[in-house]
């Protein structure tokens, strides 16, 4: 059980406590203060001074506590508060959104907090609570590409229409190179993890050669064909095509989904498809390669198996890239196509308006 610290008053004190708990030109508080520590001088502890006076046990506790610390002067007057954060006047916000979102500083391509209060004359904070307020990000920039390819919306159809609604008896795969894998060195060993300090890396490195991944997400299931090759030339994708063969049921059909990389209409790539019924080629539209499943896979396999590898040749690279295939496919996850078609037809057609909009003003 704890207990409150003793109170000792000197004559002093108490007389002075005696006049401020009586005096009507006392504040209320002032009044309310003397009275906690006069009983605590006569030995009462905190929750009896409380059922007494009425008050609440630990308000009685603070300032006793602030007494035994301070003595008299403790209890005259409370402690500083911060103060409110002053108004900004309309004025002026509409002048820093109108200013960050239709002109620049000279010499800089945007706004920052400190430009922009140097320009209006108010604090860096005062900025940063109008930005936020208004959902401005002008340090943030987002990058887009919108497809000009005419049968743009025949192919999207038909690639979301494999993800939302596969066809049955047949394996729907989403295929793509992820080419130039670089096996980067560094210059210096770093520093591992440790508790309080994130591991280290430099920031130079050596190349010491390249492969490329060719791979096939099983849209389904999460599974990946996947084999890197030294070029991704239409002979290497006839080769992995073969691979798709031998590794897919014979009795299924199997749709493979990919972009317009000209290795995948090779004559001879062309050639083999017509050797080879059961399977069937659905292009992707021109400048949509987020339409491509697999390209996902690719951004895990950066983040997750390479970014942050060290390798001293090609062999091991390849080997992490093996590694990593045979750890996802142990446990392989679909990813979850939710967009339909129309969904993202408006949106596009939105984006094209506000650029149409944007850039004819």
């Amino acid at each position: 059980m704890r207990v409150a610290p003793n109170v000792i008053l000197s004559e002093k004190q108490r007389a002075k406590l005696l006049r401020m708990s009586k005096a009507r030109s006392s504040s209320i508080r002032c009044r309310e203060r003397a009275q906690f520590i006069l009983l605590a001088a006569e030995g009462l502890q905190n929750n009896e001074i409380a059922k007494r006076l009425g008050q609440d046990r630990k308000k009685i506790g603070r300032w006793r506590t602030r007494f035994t610390k301070g003595g008299m002067e403790a209890i005259l007057k409370d402690k500083t508060r911060p103060g409110r954060i002053p108004p900004i006047s309309a004025t002026i916000r509409s002048k820093i959104i109108k200013l960050t979102t239709e002109q620049r500083p000279e010499g800089h391509t945007h706004w920052s907090r400190s430009t922009m209060a140097r320009q209006v004359g108010v604090s860096a904070s005062t900025v940063g609570r109008v930005w936020a307020s208004a959902g401005l990000k002008p340090h943030r920039i987002k990058s887009f590409k919108l497809s000009n390819d005419k049968r743009f919306e025949e192919k999207l159809e038909d690639i979301v229409g494999l993800y939302l609604s596969p066809p049955e008896h047949a394996i729907v795969l989403s295929c793509d190179e992820k080419s130039q894998i670089q096996a980067l060195d560094r210059t210096q060993p770093g520093l591992p993890l440790k508790k309080g300090r994130c591991a280290t890396m430099t920031h130079d490195y050596k190349r010491n050669g390249t492969t490329s991944l060719f791979a096939a997400l099983n849209v389904a299931n999460g599974e990946v064909i996947g084999t890197c090759m030294k070029k991704h030339r239409h002979q290497e994708w006839i080769q992995f095509l073969n691979l798709i063969d031998r590794s897919t049921p014979a009795d299924k059909e199997i749709h493979i989904i990919c972009d317009n990389y000209a290795t995948h209409k090779h004559a001879k790539v062309v050639a083999w498809l017509k050797r080879h019924k059961r399977f069937h080629i659905h292009f992707t539209p021109t400048s949509a390669s987020w339409l491509n499943m697999v390209e996902r896979f690719f951004r895990d396999l950066t983040v997750r198996g390479i970014r942050r590898g060290v390798f001293r040749d090609v062999p091991e690279l390849i080997e992490a890239i093996e590694n990593y295939l045979a750890v996802h496919n142990a446990d392989p996850k679909p990813f979850v196509w939710t967009a339909s078609a129309c969904d993202i037809l408006e949106k596009v057609k939105r984006g094209r308006a506000k650029l149409n909009k944007t850039h004819s003003a």
